[in-house]
């Protein structure tokens, strides 16, 4: 590991500042509303305030409000509305509104049937909407994570109305937007109307999560209600290695860890338990950083902003992580548009990020969203990332895409060339650090060429021979 060297000097940034780069917002949310209450109510009588044809955000992950989800497809039913449409990112939970009984569905001018009632545009898929993307009943929106917000600032997407999941209001009648900031903030702050779902089992977060409840036009309260959590398998012994490949090799002691979202994230994590003095500046993370806060290997010392805290948009994981969280300053929630942003990435000390992926072709082309034509995910911030740490300030960051060499049926996951139909998410000239069980292969710097030898050296040994073949056909190597 490289030795560590005090930094003499901090540049202190606060998330206001951050903030206001941004442009102001037609609704600033933390600044109480003289005189003005939410209007208490229940669940069925939330959206008295939607209309036909409303473009509504919705809460997403943990925080995804079923109960009020559910609850608008019943009024959208009983009251006919049509048109209506939901935005948002990775939602959890059941998806009622998918049902025949609510689609409203009738026939289109070729003869084919429209969805009329409710219809998502999802700007990031998660399994529950998986089918409908691909069936075409759902529509897909790709974008960088920390452009999204954008979408709503600059009136790409006009909202009429967000639907949010917040801690209850505390005795100065604030509420938090908890588990999830990400591109909440910049959705409530944009839209006319606000209903919130008020709940004791949601966390009380700080930095851009505060909403003062005189924002919030209705408010209902559903205790009830469980969070959302993280399904988190057992690691395979593939993802270990990797791990610790990433962990012996790649990360150094204090740096600024970014992690995706997957099994291999989380195994580098586990093989972190020897590191001194990291720090966390990531979109999101689960339960694998509470082990290393306990042992005391992440510090955040040396983090160039908010040094000492945990800075992140999101998070999704389990109870466990949500009670860590609760009224717990360490952590500190952005805006994923500063969070993300490149030119933001980049002035952390030693940026590390560390992302998974579906393929990765001869020539470094990385597929992460699909598998072929099919929609898997989205974008989300692995972009974002990885240029931030490929262009630190520091010259110290590392750009990692780490893939098992293949398949559970043994198919590779390094190929002559991307399937037909996928989508490239990070793009050859993005890519730096690629890792398999089998190493390291280094890709910046490096020619087409060079690129398909280093690759080929960290496929799975059965397929060299056919990687090879291919990578002479291809680029006559």
């Amino acid at each position: 590991m490289a030795a560590l060297k005090p930094l003499s000097s901090r540049t202190l940034s606060t998330s206001i500042s951050r903030l206001q780069s941004l442009g102001a917002d037609p609704h600033e949310i933390c600044f109480p509303i003289p005189g003005k209450t939410p209007k208490i109510t229940t669940a069925d009588k939330a959206f008295e305030g939607v209309k036909s044809g409303d473009s509504i955000f919705v809460h997403g992950i943990a925080a995804t409000p079923t109960p009020l989800l559910n609850a608008l497809c019943e009024h959208a039913s009983g009251n006919n509305l049509n048109k209506i449409t939901l935005h948002h990112l990775h939602l959890e939970g059941e998806a009622r509104w998918l049902d025949e009984k609510y689609r409203g569905r009738r026939k289109g001018r070729e003869g084919g049937l429209i969805t009329d009632r409710i219809r998502s545009n999802s700007l990031f898929t998660g399994h529950n909407l998986r089918k409908g993307v691909n069936d075409g009943t759902v529509d897909f929106n790709s974008c960088f994570l920390s452009e999204v917000p954008l979408l709503f600032r600059r009136k790409a997407i006009p909202l009429n109305v967000s639907m949010i999941q917040v801690s209850p209001p505390d005795q100065n009648g604030y509420c938090s937007l908890g588990t999830s900031v990400d591109t909440a903030r910049a959705a409530v702050t944009n839209s006319n109307h606000i209903i919130g779902m008020t709940n004791k089992n949601m966390p009380r977060t700080f930095g851009d999560s505060l909403i003062h409840q005189s924002h919030i036009d209705v408010m209902v309260e559903c205790n009830d209600h469980k969070l959302h959590e993280r399904n988190i398998g057992p690691m395979g012994d593939q993802e270990k290695k990797i791990g610790k490949i990433i962990a012996d090799k790649l990360v150094d002691n204090g740096a600024t860890l970014q992690m995706g979202i997957g099994a291999i994230p989380d195994a580098a994590l586990a093989a972190l338990g020897d590191h001194r003095d990291l720090g966390i500046h990531s979109e999101m993370f689960s339960d694998g950083v509470l082990e290393l806060i306990q042992k005391n290997v992440i510090t955040n010392r040396f983090k160039t902003t908010f040094p000492g805290k945990l800075t992140v948009s999101f998070v999704y994981g389990s109870t466990k992580l949500y009670n860590f969280l609760n009224d717990n300053p360490l952590v500190h929630f952005g805006d994923v548009q500063w969070v993300n942003d490149p030119s933001y990435v980049r002035k952390m000390h030693r940026m590390t990020a560390i992302n998974s992926a579906v393929e990765v072709d001869l020539t470094g082309q990385i597929v992460s969203d699909s598998v072929g034509s099919r929609f898997l995910s989205g974008f989300g911030g692995q972009v974002d990332f990885l240029r931030g740490a490929a262009i630190s300030d520091d010259g110290l960051g590392r750009a990692i895409i780490a893939i098992p060499s293949a398949t559970k049926k043994g198919q590779s996951k390094i190929v002559p060339f991307i399937q037909q139909g996928a989508g490239v998410v990070t793009t050859r000239a993005h890519a730096h650090y690629i890792v398999t069980e089998y190493g390291i292969a280094q890709l910046w710097g490096r020619n087409m060429r060079q690129r398909a030898y280093e690759l080929i050296q960290i496929a799975h040994p059965d397929q060299r021979a056919n990687l090879e073949k291919a990578a002479f056909e291809r680029l006559k190597v």
